[in-house]
């Protein structure tokens, strides 16, 4: 979805703090939406100002909305948008009618200048069908004819979107939640029927109309202070099981205040579900310790098992084993810490790489390294990918550098290789990571002997190799190649990505919508 910086950056010049102001702006504009029943679009001029370009737009959540199709970066003539073309020649508000091709009856607009630092950046227009007009209209949707004025009247004197501060982030709050109006002097104008809903939930069933605010039942929330010095606010209530959302719109006259509008939202089932998932959370954390836990002692058993053999063969199997056990527990003793089914693979490998180069007696003479990054990879994926790893970074020690150095094995020989051979060779074992949106790509690369230039992999390739491929082709859904003309020895993997969960689901939320 093409963003306003975007839009900005490719046809339009503007200063940065005005991109962050019509940012901010189009960040809490779907309150005047839907108290205007209508659809918001935010126009800028293009070249000479004989064109505009729609930076964003809004649909009311209460009305019929009047473009089915996203208008966000199309580009109108001044006659195609003669009143929004009218608003910033003149710099004032202007309304009337418009007439689309192919549309049976016209919309009524209203366009309204956007003034940043008390200099227009943008025309904001306001449009609804003529037929949602109606004759008579209730109290309430005079209330709100009466706020989309002052708010109109804000956004022309560049005091809306508040500069106090940023966009709140957290709950979205449309009018039909409910809302309170006050007075310059916090006396109650209006309370909404869902507002009254909220407050006999509360059990609270007084008439507060005409009262001072101060008598409704939010004491010790911070919006009254808010209120008091007419600046935005945002906070929340809770009562027993039931939690209450609150936002202070502070109404400004001449950059003072003249009352507030105060929006009301009852959360309290978002928030049993939250407490829900952190429980959920908590128990999925709690099992992923336990089977860390549980696969530690099976590692320290066949340790132990591995110092009572006197097989040499034995020890080798039982060692190998060993290491897959703890690459797998490393993904648990994540999960663990992260509790969610995503997790940045780079915690597990860096810890991985370090196990297996403190498991080989070299004294610092292989060195091991990572080039790239991962990035976010799903448990289910991350699991089989660590013993993979394992199995590529032992197999590149044991066959570019002639043997395998274990603590257990002093002054014993594997493969005909001594341990104080391994010790005064040098080498380098690198793991090459390269992402893109839907593949992963793992090298393991050293500069030691490499594989012969007649290797066949069913006939000679060992355990760990096998098990590698295995684990990629059924696990990964993947390939793994062997390159046999490199200098030394490297082995490649090549795996598809799943889709990424949405933001929301990895914990990110983004106000902005167009």
């Amino acid at each position: 979805m093409t963003t306003i910086a975007e839009l900005t950056k490719n046809q339009i010049c503007l200063p940065p703090y005005q991109i962050a102001h019509l940012q901010h702006l189009v960040a809490e504009w779907e309150v005047l939406a839907d108290l205007a029943f209508a659809d918001l679009l935010l126009f800028v001029p293009s070249g000479e100002g004989q064109r505009f370009i729609v930076l964003a737009h809004i649909r009311p959540s209460n009305a019929e909305t009047t473009y089915f199709e996203d208008p966000v970066g199309d580009s109108f003539s001044s006659a195609e948008r003669p009143l929004v073309h009218q608003t910033w020649r003149s710099e004032l508000p202007s309304s009337g009618e418009i007439m689309f091709k192919d549309a049976e009856e016209p919309i009524l607009v209203s366009a309204v200048p956007v003034r940043c630092r008390q200099e227009q950046v943008a025309v904001l227009s306001l449009e609804r069908w003529k037929r949602s007009v109606r004759r008579s209209s209730s109290f309430v949707e005079a209330v709100y004819s009466d706020l989309v004025l002052r708010f109109v009247a804000m956004i022309s004197e560049g005091v809306f979107p508040y500069q106090a501060m940023g966009p709140v982030p957290g709950e979205l709050m449309r009018i039909g939640d409910g809302f309170i109006l006050c007075d310059a002097d916090l006396k109650i104008e209006v309370i909404s029927p869902n507002a009254t809903s909220v407050l006999r939930r509360l059990g609270f069933y007084e008439n507060y109309e005409g009262s001072s605010i101060r008598e409704l039942p939010f004491q010790d929330a911070g919006v009254w202070s808010a209120l008091r010095a007419g600046e935005p606010a945002s906070d929340e209530f809770q009562q027993g099981d039931v939690a209450i959302l609150l936002r202070v719109f502070p109404l400004l006259e001449s950059s003072c205040s003249a009352g507030a509008l105060i929006l009301m939202r009852d959360i309290s089932e978002l928030r049993q579900r939250d407490r829900l998932l952190l429980s959920k959370e908590a128990a999925i954390r709690e099992m992923h310790h336990r089977v860390k836990n549980n696969l530690q002692t099976i590692a320290s058993l066949l340790q132990l098992q591995a110092r009572r053999t006197s097989s040499a063969e034995a020890k080798v199997a039982l060692c190998q084993s060993v290491r897959r056990i703890r690459s797998i527990a490393l993904v648990h003793e994540t999960l663990s810490g992260e509790g969610a089914g995503w997790l940045p693979f780079d915690s597990i490998l860096v810890p991985l790489l370090r196990y297996v180069e403190e498991g080989l007696v070299n004294d610092g003479r292989i060195n091991f390294s990572v080039t790239g990054d991962a990035g976010i990879l799903p448990a289910e994926m991350s699991t089989p990918l660590a013993v993979v790893l394992t199995e590529l970074l032992q197999n590149a020690v044991e066959h570019a550098f002639g043997g395998v150095g274990v603590e257990e094995w002093n002054g014993e020989k594997e493969n005909g290789t001594s341990v104080d051979a391994i010790q005064n060779l040098i080498g380098n074992v690198t793991v090459e990571i390269e992402r893109d949106k839907d593949r992963l790509r793992v090298a393991v690369t050293d500069d030691g002997a490499g594989f012969p230039p007649d290797f066949d992999f069913d006939a000679d390739a060992g355990l760990g190799l096998k098990i590698a491929r295995t684990l990629v082709e059924s696990e990964l859904r993947g390939e793994m190649g062997i390159d046999l003309g490199a200098p030394g020895g490297s082995v490649c993997i090549t795996v598809s990505l799943p889709p990424e969960e949405s933001e929301a689901e990895l914990g990110f939320h983004r106000r902005e919508r167009f």
